[in-house]
């Protein structure tokens, strides 16, 4: 009887492995694309808000020289 019950057990095993491994993928998907959307979500506001005023770029300071240059998308 307890050969039977553990047959089982080591049938699902292979399934519950392969769908965590799904749901990770899923997760880690998932969070990859929210990421980039935010990311062109503020790349787009910041255009919009360029245009608004009427600049062409935004200026950052390097911390080394000291010099203005325009920031990188």
């Amino acid at each position: 009887m307890e050969a039977l019950g553990r047959g089982r057990v080591e049938q699902a095993m292979p399934q519950l492995i392969f769908f965590l491994i799904i749901i990770a993928a899923a997760y880690y998907g998932y969070k990859a694309f929210v990421r980039e959307a935010q990311r062109v979500s503020a790349k787009v506001r910041r255009q919009e808000k360029q245009a608004a005023n009427g600049t062409i770029g935004t200026l950052v300071k390097d911390p080394v020289t000291g010099e203005y240059r325009l920031a990188k998308d």
